[in-house]
């Protein structure tokens, strides 16, 4: 099969943010398919624009049988929420006009969020006759809407009709944690499947020596608290630097943030001001050099603000973490904290509680054996429930699925079904 992927957010093993479609496009190619991904040259971690050549599209062959086409994007999706809603329409209307040049396709999938690059993928699905697979990200533009960002009720209810639309009209909605089964069923999803975030174990070592990373910055013989990804208004790092502050005294906890994001100016603002000499900031870094980093952490930090919707959601870190074969200090609640419960691999605190933060901290710095054995039981429990490789088999069975004739006269909520 031939299938066309539009993701705005793609990155590459070689830029840092999510790699979950590089990765599952490896498998479906191995398997014998061929894959194209229509993608944004502006990073969305970053805001930063890769080259483009002030062309449309620019193309990038990777191996035989995966293609990656740079659509053009207006690059400023950080500036503002106005810059960001002209990024997405930018990338909607660039992707739609390079998707109807993509020839031979037998199928169509389109990932949220943003929401708005699924309506190219559904027009182009229908032009081209070949079903619609919708990969349900993040509960957009609910999160948007519990965050504030999004606040304009012609917006809001504009937005909620477009997100019903679209899941009606998939033949299958793919969901990445089981928590939003229930969200996108009860609006309008027909058929749903759980394809959940997780990690190829393959690309980290739990056994790496991460001296040095800790030589370069000056963190020898420092216990390393790590937060790596994004920096945005839904990851609550004040909450972080607060924890930080409650251990200024404790000279040998360091926090170190890794990536970038819209909050990150402002956060290391913070930082200076409250004078915390026991936490740094660095770049963002590949994927394919995530290894060496997170083998320098000693434990690491999954946080989103206390909002009951992100009790839903399986984050792309957390299974990173556990692949890295670090201790998790999870300052999220619902399914992901079943997720570190069920496998013993880190310490579950009340999202928003800094001081619970800094006491999850100080406890493994002070039990370094308890810390290692937790990261050790998160590996081999991401090893065999959350691997790459089960979820790229599960997916390409999903998709020849799709490809059966549909059966009008059976109710059911799995795709493979149709």
């Amino acid at each position: 099969m031939h299938i066309l992927i539009i993701h705005q957010a793609f990155a590459g093993l070689d830029e840092p943010g999510g790699t979950r479609h590089i990765e599952i496009a490896r498998w479906l190619v191995n398997a014998g398919n061929r894959v194209t991904i229509i993608a944004s040259p502006v990073s969305y971690l970053t805001g930063k624009s890769g080259k483009s050549g002030g062309k449309i599209f620019q193309r990038e062959i990777p191996q035989p049988g995966l293609e990656i086409l740079r659509s053009y994007t207006f690059a400023a999706i950080h500036r503002s929420f106005l810059h960001r809603l002209l990024g997405f329409f930018s990338f909607m209307l660039s992707s739609l006009i390079t998707g109807l040049q993509v020839k031979n396709i037998d199928l169509v999938w389109g990932t949220s969020p943003p929401l708005f690059q699924v309506i190219s993928a559904w027009f182009l699905a229908r032009i081209k006759r070949v079903p619609l697979l919708f990969e349900v990200r993040d509960l957009w533009p609910a999160f948007a809407i519990a965050i504030g960002v999004l606040k304009n009720p012609l917006l809001i209810a504009a937005s909620e009709w477009l997100e019903q639309f679209l899941y009606h009209q998939a033949d299958c909605v793919v969901v990445n944690s089981p928590g939003f089964i229930q969200h996108v069923s009860q609006r309008g999803a027909k058929y749903v499947e759980l394809v959940p975030n997780g990690v190829d174990p393959t690309m980290f070592d739990p056994q790496q020596d991460g001296s040095n990373f800790r030589q370069q910055h000056n963190l020898i013989n420092k216990f390393i608290v790590m937060y790596a990804g994004a920096h945005g208004i839904s990851n609550d790092l004040e909450t972080v630097l607060d924890a930080a502050e409650h251990l200024k005294n404790n000279p040998h906890i360091c926090f170190v943030f890794v990536g970038d994001g819209k909050e990150k100016t402002h956060l290391q603002s913070l930082a200076q001001k409250i004078n915390l000499d026991n936490l740094i900031f660095l770049p963002p870094t590949p994927k394919h050099q995530m290894s060496m980093v997170l083998a320098a952490a000693d434990a690491c930090i999954a946080i989103l603000k206390p909002l009951d919707l992100y009790r839903t959601t399986y984050p792309n870190k957390v299974f990173d973490y556990m692949a890295a074969g670090r201790p998790v200090i999870l300052a999220i609640d619902g399914v992901i904290r079943q997720v570190i419960e069920s496998a013993g691999a880190g310490i579950f605190v009340t999202p928003g509680d800094a001081l619970a933060l800094a006491s999850a901290a100080a406890e493994l710095a002070r039990n370094p054996q308890q810390a290692q054995e937790m990261g050790i039981a998160g590996r081999k429990f991401v090893e065999v429930n959350f691997n790459r490789e089960q979820q790229a088999k599960k997916l390409i069975s999903i998709i020849k699925g799709l490809g059966r004739p549909k059966q009008d006269d059976k109710q059911s909520v799995s795709c493979k079904e149709r």
